[in-house]
């Protein structure tokens, strides 16, 4: 779901409930919250410690102006609430918002539109060491220590400090700081890692550019946000999602039946599938996220009905070359495909998707490699960037063949080629997010329901097509003979 809808969607769910005669304060509270673009949110003191050493061009500090400015604009911003703070360092730290600054998000966003880039060096110890001894100081706005009170430092770099990090940003987690760490281009991941507060996945990201940054704003707002799981989309449900006390259920629309994990919805027997998976093991995707891929994969197993006369799997990676990991049929237990998926060895080099999808064509759904004649075929295609060579032939081969196409990509992949291998229609077969860590959420919401066409050829099928022509008959001769009442009574008139 789009951020953009949330509000819409609040003030009708809110709608819905009040008449059914459900609504609480809470509810009101939260509709009204996120109408105006807010959310509820525990008191936070939030500093953001941004980079704008001299490998950061200018026009990249602009981007990460914008991001940092749409952040705030989902934030609850005021003296009671949120308050913002912002450091801007390079080779010296420079204190540009303090946390006292600004009382209303007008002036703060303003602000932030001013911030100039050092363009110096890469002092990001200092800037972590400023940020505990001055931004986060009574003296400059910050609360009095507290369990009813956030302290939050994201920090946003793209390089190798030129300092020492480890011991000032363990300080700064120890005097109760979380630190987000955002990386981008080439920045060193290990660095990221030794600021981040724990769990890491949670607070490290990576991006390949800056022209990226602006999709990590909806994680961010959602982080400072204590609201509504099913409102912010926050949730499995694959239809249907209802709130409760801290919690949600889920359910499906009419006509269909929640599945045995309480999430998935189906309109259609557990058909006998081949699903295949095409994996991007380019160099681009680097090792740790190739792990989160892995993950990924397993996420869908999960929802599938895997057995022998049910879900068949197969794995295909590639990157300069094409390797079947294992074929359909190999494992017909949840168990041993998932084995199977996290011994996946990374392969790196290039990124060849066209020579893939030939490959899905002409190996994966052959009968010799453990293809079901009969049995619907789906393919489902990772990739985290540009193919080197040609998709398009291939792609529109494998949908004329009836196989139903998912694409999914991530960073840098391109849009374009990814509507171009989805299937129609394409909304409900394409998907992209900008951060590996998301990944989460398009397999909660990549669900495979095939359903398996009557055979006309069945006396089922016969038998209805019978009453329907007895039904058609019944009606026309009726007409006919309103028809001939009137030729009758017409001639009566004349003669």
């Amino acid at each position: 779901m789009a951020l953009g809808w949330l509000p819409v969607v609040s003030l009708l769910l809110l709608g819905m409930r009040a008449a059914h005669g459900t609504t609480t304060a809470i509810d009101i509270q939260n509709a009204a919250a996120m109408a105006a673009g807010l959310c509820n949110t525990k008191p936070t003191d939030l500093v953001f410690i941004i980079d704008s050493s001299r490998s950061v061009r200018p026009s990249e500090f602009e981007q990460v102006k914008v991001f940092l400015a749409k952040v705030i604009e989902g934030l609850d911003v005021g003296p009671d609430t949120t308050r913002v703070g912002v450091i801007n360092y390079a080779s010296r730290v420079k204190n540009e918002i303090s946390l006292k600054a600004h009382k209303a998000k007008a002036g703060l966003t303003k602000a932030v539109g001013k911030i100039e880039p050092l363009s110096t060096g890469t002092m990001t110890g200092l800037a972590i060491q400023f940020a505990l001894n001055v931004a986060f100081s009574e003296a400059e706005g910050a609360r009095v220590k507290s369990k009813d009170v956030s302290k939050v430092a994201i920090i946003v770099t793209d390089g190798r400090p030129q300092d020492n990090v480890r011991e000032v940003a363990a300080k700064a987690r120890e005097a109760g700081i979380e630190i987000f760490a955002i990386g981008v281009g080439r920045v060193d991941m290990n660095t990221l890692k030794m600021m981040a507060s724990e769990p890491l996945e949670e607070h490290t990201d990576y991006v390949e550019s800056y022209s990226l940054i602006e999709k990590l704003t909806k994680k961010f707002q959602e982080a400072f946000c204590v609201s509504d799981l099913c409102a912010t989309g926050d949730h499995d449900c694959a239809q249907v999602c209802i709130s409760v006390p801290g919690s949600f259920k889920c359910a499906c629309n009419e006509g269909h039946t929640l599945l045995e994990d309480g999430k998935s919805c189906s309109a259609c027997s557990n058909a006998a599938t081949d699903v295949v998976f095409l994996i991007d093991g380019s160099k681009s995707v680097r090792p740790e996220n190739f792990e989160l891929v892995k993950k990924w994969i397993n996420q869908i197993v999960d929802k599938l009905d895997v057995g022998e006369s049910k879900a068949h799997v197969g794995l295909v990676q590639y990157s300069s070359t094409v390797r079947q990991e294992f074929p359909l049929g190999r494992y017909n237990n949840k168990k041993d495909l998932k084995e199977a998926v996290k011994k996946m060895d990374y392969m790196e080099r290039g990124t060849m998707t066209g020579q893939a999808l030939r490959f899905l064509l002409d190996n994966s759904f052959a009968p010799s490699q453990g293809a079901r004649p009969g049995v619907a075929k789906v393919g489902i295609v990772f990739t985290d960037g540009r193919s080197q060579d040609y998709i398009g032939e291939a792609a529109r081969k494998a949908k004329e063949l009836g196989f139903k196409m998912y694409a999914v990509g991530v960073g840098n992949a391109v849009e374009d080629e990814l509507r171009e291998i989805a299937s129609e229609p394409i909304a409900d077969h394409y998907f992209y997010t900008a951060d590996f860590k998301a990944m989460a959420s398009i397999a909660k919401k990549l669900t495979i329901n095939v359903c398996q066409e009557e055979d006309p050829c069945e006396c089922d099928s016969i038998v209805k097509f019978q009453k329907k022509v007895e039904d058609a008959l019944q009606a026309l001769t009726k007409k006919l003979e309103s028809v001939t009442k009137r030729i009758a009574a017409l001639e009566n008139k004349i003669v």
